[in-house]
């Protein structure tokens, strides 16, 4: 059968590969010039920044998707894994390195707050329970087929009290909950079944990819070529098109066409259902769940070596409550979690001789305005107040606001993650992979089971296994 596959992020590259595997002739069509979606690169005067995810776990799900094609992850791109992890900071100038070993971390967690080692020791085995049953229920399968869980999702209050029932140190509270943050989330709101990520990455690891993760994008799409997947980009699709009961193909924005009998989409859940395939049920779910966060991201050029820089290093405010209720109410941090992450300091070749790449995230609320020269010079301000002054070595800087990410991926207001992860349906609360339409089927970071590379190749996962079952 045809396939056609709207969009080449990393799920719309792994479901190419798994339904060329299983036989299907595959067009995957590209709107932007390059494929990717939000893995994407900068590289500007010897200087190389990820722009989007900038660090891989459970590379095995990536290895899986690669042997179809006959290679391996290990043969495609190098992989270090990271130890420390990432390096936490406090405004009273505490710090914690995240050992990539589980004993090391809970002396290492011992050391930093007294009496709190067992307490860590604890929540890793509260949260290896977690994903048990998240494994076992959220990534088996789509939504539409629940297996009874295995075990305890703990879904049922959010991560900051699962946190604070944990540890009596705040700042190790302020550290598990930013776990609701891998999806645009509130730990405020969302279930503590985000618990489980401690696991994943004490269990499989955090990995960097040498020469950044876009090197896992060429990876997959030398891979789908291989197979005969044919790419196309710039080109823009303007419909999926229907009989009323199936997809029939897709219309192109220019007046062309592409029959198909399988139709994946890999675009944000809301503009498939508003602009491609309007379905005001499913829209309404989408208004109904609340979007996620989006964010300002700032591409720093640094001249010089810094003394205690990591590779990722979160830097946290004073008060974690109060940043996430100026997200709630649709406002910027007056003091902001900083995500500070320089692969220069593991990888040379991401920056000149005697040079770094910073690349520095903060959360903001979608669809929120922002000027560039006061944000990126008030992010470099509170960087400097916390000991890590770059302003007078700054070569040059590149931005990116919300409503680049709404421009460039059709992403409502900029939200990363699609709908919030908030309340204790949410892992069950996002877009199904399957359609309204018989053949439509979506992957994504904004579809089941959600956002992250690791989740959007599982949902590929899922979707391949669904077009097995329904069109042999």
């Amino acid at each position: 059968m045809k396939a056609v596959v709207v969009g080449s992020g990393i799920g719309g590259l792994t479901a190419a590969i798994r339904l060329a595997a299983a036989g299907h002739h595959v067009v995957v069509m590209e709107r932007n010039p390059v494929l990717g979606g939000k893995v994407a690169d900068l590289d500007e005067a010897g200087f190389r920044f990820d722009m989007g995810p900038n660090v891989l776990t459970m590379p095995h799900e990536f290895d899986q998707v690669l042997q179809l094609a006959g290679t391996s992850l290990a043969d495609e791109v190098h992989l270090v894994r990271l130890d420390p992890q990432v390096t936490y900071r406090w405004p009273n100038g505490s710090t914690l390195e995240v050992a990539d070993d589980r004993n090391a971390m809970v002396a290492a967690v011992e050391q930093f707050s007294p009496g709190s080692g067992g307490a860590w020791a604890g929540f890793a085995d509260h949260a290896a329970g977690v994903w048990a049953a998240t494994a076992g229920t959220v990534l088996a399968g789509p939504p539409g087929r629940r297996a009874r869980p295995s075990g305890d999702l703990d879904a049922g209050r959010t991560l900051a009290k699962a946190s604070a029932s944990f540890f009596d140190d705040a700042r190790l509270q302020q550290l598990v909950n930013r776990y609701a943050t891998y999806s645009g989330s509130s730990p405020y709101a969302a279930p503590a079944t985000a618990a489980g990520l401690l696991h994943v990455e004490q269990t499989f690891g955090c990995w960097y990819i040498t020469g950044g993760i876009g090197r896992l994008r060429d990876a997959l799409v030398r891979a789908a070529t291989s197979m005969g997947v044919d790419f196309r980009t710039g080109v823009d699709v303007g419909r999926i098109a229907s009989d009323g009961r199936a997809v029939t193909g897709v219309e192109l924005a220019d007046g062309g066409g592409e029959g198909a009998e399988i139709v994946v989409s890999d675009v944000d859940a809301a503009h498939l259902y508003v602009d491609l395939l309007p379905s005001p049920k499913q829209a309404r779910q989408l208004d109904k769940a609340g979007v996620s966060t989006s964010a300002f991201v700032v591409c720093a050029a640094v001249r010089g070596r810094t003394e205690g820089i990591g590779h990722h290093n979160v830097f946290f405010p004073l008060h974690d409550r109060q940043e996430f209720k100026f997200l709630e109410a649709g406002q910027l941090a007056i003091d902001p979690t900083l995500h500070v992450s320089v692969s220069s300091v593991t990888d040379a070749g991401q920056a000149p001789p005697d040079s770094e790449n910073w690349n520095i995230v903060v959360q903001t609320p979608p669809a929120i305005g922002i000027d560039r020269k006061l944000m990126t010079a008030g992010v470099l301000n509170r960087l400097a107040e916390r000991g890590f002054d770059v302003r007078n070595r700054i070569e040059f800087t590149r931005t990116v606001l919300p409503a680049d990410f709404d421009a460039r991926y059709r992403a409502p207001g900029g939200a990363i993650h699609g709908t919030a992860s908030n309340g204790k349906k949410a892992v069950w609360s996002r877009p199904g992979n399957v359609g309204p339409v018989h053949g439509l089927y979506l992957v994504g970071g904004s579809a089941h089971p959600g956002g992250g590379l690791p989740f959007v190749a599982i949902g590929a996962r899922i979707v391949a296994d669904l077009v097995a079952d329904r069109h042999g």
